[in-house]
């Protein structure tokens, strides 16, 4: 299951005992509305490994700016607590599964 992450709550996320994924989107981007089953289906296979959360850049435009977020879909990794991994634009499953299966390592 997906998590919604705002500004608010990020830090309790990222800090929090699993690693997270963070798919940061708009709901006018084409790309990220592609990418958006597969991050489900993401979120459903690795539930209670890794936390998935969506972050709508219109929503939380700072945490963006953050992570100097210039293109969506961007997706952010993080394993206890630190930025390990960025990928952006949209891709296919198998490729974000390699990341997932990384961020597990």
């Amino acid at each position: 299951m997906e998590v919604k992450i705002t500004t608010e709550n990020f830090e309790s996320y990222k800090n929090g005992g699993l690693p997270l994924v963070v798919d940061l989107w708009a709901t006018w981007c084409g790309p990220c509305r592609m990418l958006s089953p597969v991050i489900s289906e993401l979120a459903e296979d690795y539930d209670g490994k890794i936390v998935v959360g969506k972050c709508d850049v219109e929503e939380n435009d700072e945490l963006a700016s953050d992570f100097g977020v210039r293109t969506i879909p961007t997706l952010l990794f993080f394993k206890n607590g630190e930025l390990v991994d960025k990928f952006v634009g949209a891709t296919t499953k198998a490729v974000l599964q390699e990341k997932f299966d990384a961020l597990l390592k």
